[in-house]
């Protein structure tokens, strides 16, 4: 086995899940890029969901010099089972600097496409919309249209208004995941509601036509294909222009087990099945995350 594949087995085994199949394993390099990135990062007290979320692309990302901001802090109010992020049901106050400081980083990686997402922060009256509005506002005002700006939101309890807050900032792509089948959001996303989430991406092509709308899915948490499907369906019902599907891996011990790996063809299949619905692009792999790549969506 060569070396870089021994170290993701080992850092597997550390993480307490199974043993990863060859083509989930993903050498980590650019060590010098991913340093530098988060010194500059940490200077500005900023955060990123590659981080938090443990992402297996960060490196790649990081070298490529592309990174999704998590603004509203870095302590979330939800205790969802797959992810990560620090939680805390009191949060403390949002960093009134941190608008200016993204776009501050945006400009000095000259991103092309700036991806900002962030914790749930329910614990707000706006679920922190007004401040993520104010972040896109000063990310196109710093970058003066030479980037696109693709919003990652949470669902804000269902607050229209609040979604509609952060669309009158006019990002240029608004993604809000579905993450799982709706049988299985009692265990993943105890908190969330899955019509509640459909209801959230179904608005916002409302309010705002011109916008692209994205969701995505993670796969081998126990869902069968016909409820792939069945999500497919409900997204494009929808009218959600962009799907991404990407395989969970078990961050943590603390996290929900991987009930399966699913293999590279079957991602084929539901990339296939996604597009004769007729959404725009789905991007379907192992390895796929809800920001990964995005800066080449036309």
């Amino acid at each position: 086995m060569p070396s870089s594949e021994r170290s993701e087995a080992l850092i597997q085994l550390a993480s307490g899940g199974p043993l990863l199949p060859e083509w989930l394993r993903k050498p980590r390099t650019h060590f010098h890029a991913v340093h530098q990135l988060k010194s500059e990062l940490r200077r500005l007290h900023l955060h990123t969901v590659c981080e938090s979320a443990r992402c297996p692309n960060m490196h790649e990302c990081f070298h490529r010099g592309t990174a999704t901001f998590m603004i509203l802090g870095n302590l979330c109010t939800r205790g969802c089972g797959f992810c990560s992020v620090p939680k805390s049901r009191h949060p403390g106050a949002l960093d009134p600097d941190e608008p200016a400081n993204v776009a501050r980083m945006a400009a000095d990686m000259r991103l092309r496409h700036v991806v900002i997402t962030s914790v749930n922060r329910d614990d707000l009256p706006d679920g922190g919309s007004e401040h993520f509005a104010a972040t896109v506002r000063e990310v196109r005002r710093v970058l003066a249209g030479n980037a696109r700006v693709e919003v990652l939101t949470p669902d804000f309890q269902g607050d229209l208004a609040a979604v509609a807050r952060v669309l009158d900032a006019e990002p240029h792509i608004f993604n809000h995941n579905m993450e799982t089948v709706p049988r299985l959001y009692r265990r993943v996303r105890p908190q969330a509601d899955y019509r509640q989430s459909l209801d959230v991406l179904g608005f916002a092509k409302r309010y705002r036509p011109a916008a692209l709308t994205k969701s995505g899915a993670m796969l081998g948490l126990g869902e069968t294909s016909d409820e792939v499907h069945q999500l497919l369906r409900d997204l494009r019902a929808a009218d959600v222009d962009i799907v991404t599907l990407g395989q969970y891996l078990q961050p943590t011990r603390r996290n929900l087990p991987v009930s399966q790996f699913v293999p590279p063809v079957q991602f084929d299949a539901y990339r296939d099945f996604g597009l004769s619905l007729g959404f725009k692009i789905v991007f379907s792999g192992p390895l796929v995350r809800s920001s990964y790549m995005a800066d080449l969506v036309a």
